[in-house]
């Protein structure tokens, strides 16, 4: 455990899949939230506090301030912990519109360097010239070649998975320019302050398709209707949207297969083959 120097009044917070949690008063006074692992990958904070940064700058959505960051801890600023009402689901909507519409310098790295993280996943984040390349490459492939490794889904659910990589191109739908993405938006990543208001934490940002965000967004328990309706009033979806929802939901599910096994193996198998043709 690695926590800020002079750090005092620690408590323990649960709910960390890999990293402890610790709300803490720092030297300076200011409370503060701090995560730590001793295994940490080299980089992993400073890639997260950049994350961070990177989205809160078209004020599109809040992200918590980073205090301090080293290789072995990340304290950010401690937010009073609510519930998002309407108006802060609405307030997501048209936040996210916005900083995706921020966008980035290419599909992949924001300018940060290294590979991305996923729980304890490691995946790669080289840019690309066109989204269909890096989501197959730095993504889906990827993942299934860890699955190949550990046994984690099935011959045929990885030849699906190498299929639809080989699809891509058609699957994708009109090409857009690449967005600011959060990149691990799943309900969980989303806060509410005491105000109701919304916060985004944990990211793993680059640059990339906006349907991923908003599809990792549906599939674990999506806040509310009212974020989907509030985006698309500030900026409508290409069509045929509705059709890809599972293409990009294969990515948080492959990921969640490796994790944590279970049902998630078969909803990436069965995923995988829907698109495989």
């Amino acid at each position: 455990m690695s926590l800020p120097s002079g750090a005092s009044d620690v408590r323990r917070l649960g709910g960390g899949d890999i990293n402890e949690a610790f709300r803490v008063v720092l030297a300076d006074g200011r409370e503060a939230f701090v995560k730590t692992r001793a295994d940490a990958a080299a980089g992993e904070y400073a890639a997260e506090a950049a994350g961070l940064r990177w989205l809160a700058e078209p004020g599109g959505v809040r992200t918590p301030r980073v205090l301090e960051v080293d290789e072995r801890h990340l304290a950010l600023e401690w937010i009073a912990p609510g519930r998002l009402d309407a108006a802060g689901a609405e307030e997501l909507g048209r936040g996210l519109a916005a900083t995706h519409a921020a966008g980035a310098r290419g599909f992949g790295d924001p300018g940060f360097g290294g590979t991305a993280g996923f729980g304890s996943l490691r995946l790669p984040n080289e840019r690309t010239g066109d989204w269909p390349t890096f989501y197959g490459e730095r993504r889906l492939r990827p993942l299934a070649g860890i699955a190949r490794e550990r046994g984690a889904l099935s011959a045929e659910g990885i030849a699906a998975v190498e299929r639809v990589c080989g699809r891509l191109v058609s699957l994708c739908g009109t090409a857009e320019p690449p967005a600011r993405l959060h990149g691990d938006l799943w309900s969980g990543n989303v806060m509410a302050d005491s105000d109701g208001r919304p916060w985004l934490i944990d990211p793993s940002a680059y640059g990339g398709h906006r349907e991923v965000d908003l599809a990792m967004l549906r599939l674990f328990g999506a806040p509310s209707e009212r974020v989907f309706a509030a985006y698309e009033e500030l900026a409508p979806l290409s069509a045929g949207w509705q059709e890809r929802v599972e293409l990009y939901q294969l990515l948080p599910l492959l990921v969640h297969a490796l994790l944590f096994g279970g049902s998630y193996c078969a909803a990436a198998e069965r995923v995988a083959l829907r698109y495989a043709g």
